[in-house]
């Protein structure tokens, strides 16, 4: 029992790392009917840039924030920069450039920092505590300072007038327009919010995957899980589909190793993990496109 609870509650701190991801691929969807492949290697590249101002003398929680916002100011740059002249582009063009900022960043962050595998500092104590000795200290914290961010840009995107009109202008954008709402500049704050979220998932996971610049790959396929689970249009689907992804992976990984302990016979354990996430994409694909919290939208051709 007390390691299906500590498995659980792994599950809850990894699927709270793919619910900031999945949620940050959410954002820049609704808003333009694309998936941003370089979400991960964006994540990773402000990832880098935290460590860098520690290095320099920051504590944690400041180069935390700073790297937050240096990511939401990358974000809008890209938007502004590279993404807005491909507006009426075909859809194969703009999936070559984010496949080229993929590697763009991928490459920059080994030319700066190098390939070599860097330690991540944990912000949080590294004395032994947790719930009745279940989960971890970086594991709880990774938990609360995900709720914390979901929280904030729930308040954001439903009390305040800006985030009104981010969201007026991702659902309706000639209707915002009529009403005054300057959807240009709205899309660029949401990739810059995006940005934002991303880094915060790269920071928080760094420490358990150590940091160099392919770290984030397989967490982006989760995300990518996380987000067709939820229902790839819904932000709340999307985090409620991270945690579903994170806890679902354990516990198939404790499942074949309570199989392996029992009959002697594996059949799957922690090494293929991603398989889960793999199997998961096509299982959603093929029998709920829409996702579990996702609307089927019909359109008139």
């Amino acid at each position: 029992m007390q390691q299906l609870l500590e498995q659980l509650a792994s599950g809850l701190a990894n699927g709270a790392i793919y619910a900031c991801v999945a949620l940050a691929l959410v954002m820049i969807y609704v808003s333009t009917d694309h998936l941003n492949f370089a979400q991960g290697e964006m994540a990773m590249f402000s990832t880098y840039i935290s460590w860098q101002l520690m290095n320099w003398g920051l504590n944690f929680w400041v180069a935390f924030v700073g790297a937050i916002l240096i990511s939401f100011v990358m974000g809008v740059l890209i938007e502004r920069v590279i993404l807005r002249p491909l507006h009426n582009a075909p859809v194969l063009s703009i999936v070559v450039v984010f496949i080229g900022l993929l590697a763009i960043c991928n490459s920059m962050a080994g030319a700066i920092w190098s390939y070599l595998i860097k330690e991540y500092p944990s912000p949080f104590p590294k004395s032994s505590f947790g719930i009745a000795g279940v989960i971890g200290p970086h594991q709880l914290g990774v938990v609360l300072v995900t709720l914390v961010v979901l929280t904030l840009l729930f308040v954001f995107f439903r009390f305040t007038p800006l985030g009104l009109a981010m969201r007026a202008a991702a659902q309706n954008p000639q209707m915002a327009r009529l009403v005054g709402v300057r959807v240009d500049w709205m899309l660029a704050l949401g990739w810059g919010l995006a940005a934002a979220v991303g880094a915060v998932a790269g920071m928080m996971v760094a420490h358990i995957v150590y940091l160099d610049p392919n770290m984030m790959g397989g967490i982006l396929l989760y995300a990518f899980a996380s987000a067709l689970i939820g229902g790839i249009g819904n932000p709340g689907g999307a985090v409620v589909g991270g945690f579903i992804v994170g806890v679902l992976e354990n516990m198939v990984a404790y499942a074949g190793n309570m199989i392996e302990k029992t009959t002697g016979v594996y059949i799957i354990g922690n090494g293929e993990k991603l398989t889960v996430a793999l199997i998961i994409v096509i299982f959603v694909l093929t029998l709920k496109p829409a996702g579990l919290f996702g609307r089927v939208v019909v359109k008139r051709v």
